[in-house]
Formats: C-alpha cells, structure tokens, sequence
C-alpha cells in the first residue's frame, strides 16, 4: 500500500482552500479552517447541509463572538487549547451551532489553529476522527507559512506603533503615509487605552491577550503591543458613544482575563478620545496620567477609568507645581494640622472623608464608624478651628484641592 492510499492529505496543495475540499471530500462533511484566534482560512464548498453559525463565520470571515463565548462556557475551547485529539461538540441552539467535530493543529507546545467538521447529516467514527488527525498534520504545514507573514506584519506594526505613541511621527501626512504602507485604517474616532498588569507579560500570557483581542468584536484594536507589564492598544469604537463603547471594552476584556485565565488585578485607564491623528500621543500620556492618578488616590478614582472623567484630577499636576514654585500654604488646612499634631486628633482625616463624600453625613459617619452626633462635633470644631464655612462651595472646593495637593508631597 503506498502512502497516498495510507494518508488521503499526502499531497502539495497549492491553497488551503484545496487542503478544505480534500478533507470534506474524505469525510463526506463541510469543513472550515481557522486560526488560533478563530479568524476563517478556509472552507469546504458545501451544500444545503450546515448551519447558521457555519454561515454568519462564512460571511464574516471569523466566528462570531457569541459563539466563542458559548464554546469557553461548554468547555470545548479549554480542551482543544489542551489536546491534539478530536473532540465532538454538541449542538448549541442559542448560537445556531450544530454538532460538530474539531480538532486542534498544533506546533510543538502552540495551538496554530483548528479544523471543524460539521455531523449535521453524518456521524464521524474511529476511522474518520483518525483521518481527521491526519488532516490537522497536512493543515499545519500551510499555518507555519501563514504564520511568519504575520509575526513579520506585527513586527513592521508595532515599530510604527510605538512611532506614533513617542511622537516621532506626529504630522498627520507622516502618519496618514504610515497607515496606508501598512494597510492600516485610520480610525476617525480613536483612543489609547493601557491595561496594566501586576507583573511582567510573559508569553503564555501575551498569547492569551492576543486571542482576545483577535477574537473581540465589541470595538477595533488598530494597532497593540506589550511594554513589559503594560498592554497598550489604539482603540477605534464602533457606534456613536464611543466612551461608552471603549469602558464596555476594558470591562470585558478584564472579566474575561479573570474568568479564562484566572489572571487578577488588572487595571485600564483610558486617554482622551479624538479625531485627529497627531494627537495619538497625547492620548497615551493621557492614559498613563490616569494610571498615576490612581495608583496615588485609590479611593477617590476607585470608579474612574478615562481621562476625561478625572475632573480636578486632570490639573493636580500643574497645580501642584504651582503651589510649590509659590510657596504657598493653605491657612485653614495648616491650623488644622497643626491642631491634629498637637492634641492627637484626626479632624483632616474627618474633613477629607466628609468632602469626598460630598457632605452626606450618613455616609460619612459609615465611612469613618462614628455615630452622626460625633461627626457633627467634629465638624463644628474643624469650623471653629479652620475658621471654615463648610457651606461655602467655594471654600469647600478650595480646601478639598489642597488636601489632595497636600498628599501629592507625601
């Protein structure tokens, strides 16, 4: 028996089309070929035997969403990134998915891709599911080559990337020119976005990070790159409320990077969303200012994540530097530390809390497990002390500012 007779894929093909209508052939079902991130390569021609997530991956030319999701919950993507053996998938009526057979290609330690065979009118047995790993051998050849074009594309994106980022292209003709050598669309509404990590970004994980931006379709990932333990990504929205659009994103993108990965503590900060090209730097340094914002108030900006909704945070910086060039101290917050040092008190700590919550008592009172009678004491002394009046507005504002300006020194 020669090899041809032994292995039906024992053949050059020219497109991985062919490689599709080969294995369809053999198996006698339609097949579809995709990458690791689920983007369509290839399918088998097909008659009125497939279903409508077949058809919506067709048209799209990647799976959609929905399906994804539903193929993490049931457990199958799990197992297919764990093993090189077929593995039947049964029929999910929610995303219009039939029953199925797939199997994982794979290069030593690294998923490349995966095949799938449609069971809508024939069930695969031993023999098929062993034809199907002969499939998955002759499949990875034709990934491999598809793979170097991309690592070389990435390479040639992030160097441009970080041009833009660092401002050593910053004229919209400059950038405009880099965009179209690349094949790039130039987003008409765009932000960066930064998602920092609790340690350094090995491989495993910027594989991990890779398949869900591939595999994303809430907004579009135009360019990306790792910068040790920070993941730094220029963002187009899709709809009309682009803020809304991009928060949704991190929210996800963070959920799921908990619940796939079990990887924590991941924080995004969002720079100001714009239109014109050069200002792509500023809306990185508008990312990283929200990083150091909230690492430095926590509490405060607890629920903030975009630059734009930062408020007096945006400006603490400049006035920082301000109120140091002039030396100047603000006299109520200073009797008031002055009072605390000497009697052993924490009446700045009662009136940031009180400030932060915006004057409601009740919640203050929580906040600092005092009853509401001992916080109304305190307040009257921290007036009578400060000589504050804690019903101006302005004077309010004024002193909030400096005691936020005042835990910048520390």
């Amino acid at each position: 028996m020669n090899e041809h007779s032994k292995n039906p894929f024992h053949y050059h093909f020219e497109r991985l089309e062919d490689v599709a209508d080969r294995i369809s052939e053999v198996l006698q079902c339609p097949i579809t070929i995709e990458d690791v991130n689920h983007r369509l390569l290839a399918y088998s021609t097909h008659d009125e035997s497939t279903d409508q997530a077949r058809i919506s991956t067709i048209i799209r030319r990647r799976v959609p969403e929905k399906v994804i999701n539903s193929l993490w919950k049931d457990g199958t993507i799990p197992k297919l990134l764990s093993t090189d053996e077929p593995i039947r998938v049964g029929q999910i009526d929610e995303v219009g998915l039939g029953n199925r057979i797939a199997i994982s290609i794979w290069k030593n330690n690294e998923v490349l891709g995966f095949i799938w065979a449609l069971e809508i009118e024939k069930h695969l047995g031993e023999n098929e599911l062993h034809l199907l790993k002969k499939a998955a051998q002759a499949v990875k050849n034709k990934l491999l080559h598809l793979q170097i074009g991309k690592t070389k594309k990435a390479e040639r994106n992030q160097e441009f990337f970080w041009k833009l980022l660092t401002g050593h292209i910053s004229t919209e003709k400059e950038i405009r020119e880099g965009f179209h050598e690349l094949n790039l669309r130039l987003p008409a509404i765009f932000s960066v976005v930064v998602f920092k990590f609790p340690h350094e970004i090995n491989s495993a994980t910027e594989r991990k990070l890779s398949y869900l931006l591939q595999t994303t379709q809430q907004a579009n990932i135009v360019l990306d790159t790792i910068d040790y333990d920070e993941l730094i990504i220029l963002l187009s929205a899709k709809n009309n409320a682009p803020l809304s659009d991009i928060k949704l994103f991190t929210r996800s993108l963070i959920r799921q990077l908990n619940e796939r990965y079990i990887i924590n503590d991941v924080m995004a900060s969002i720079g100001g969303i714009y239109s014109q090209p050069g200002l792509i730097e500023k809306s990185y340094k508008e990312a990283l200012a929200v990083q150091r914002i909230k690492k430095r108030f926590p509490f405060e900006t607890n629920e903030l994540s975009c630059f734009s909704e930062l408020g007096i945070y945006q400006y603490l910086d400049l006035l920082y530097e301000q109120r140091k060039q002039q030396g100047y101290t603000n006299y109520s917050l200073q009797k008031l530390k002055d009072y605390d040092k000497q009697h052993k008190t924490n009446l700045v700590q009662t009136l940031e809390v009180f400030l932060d919550h915006d004057s409601q008592v009740h919640d203050v009172s929580k906040a600092l497990n005092i009853h509401v009678n001992t916080l109304t004491y305190r307040l009257k002394r921290i007036a009578e002390i400060a000589e504050l009046n804690l019903r101006n507005q302005n004077q309010k504002m004024t002193i909030y500012l400096d005691l936020k300006l005042d835990r910048m020194s520390l």
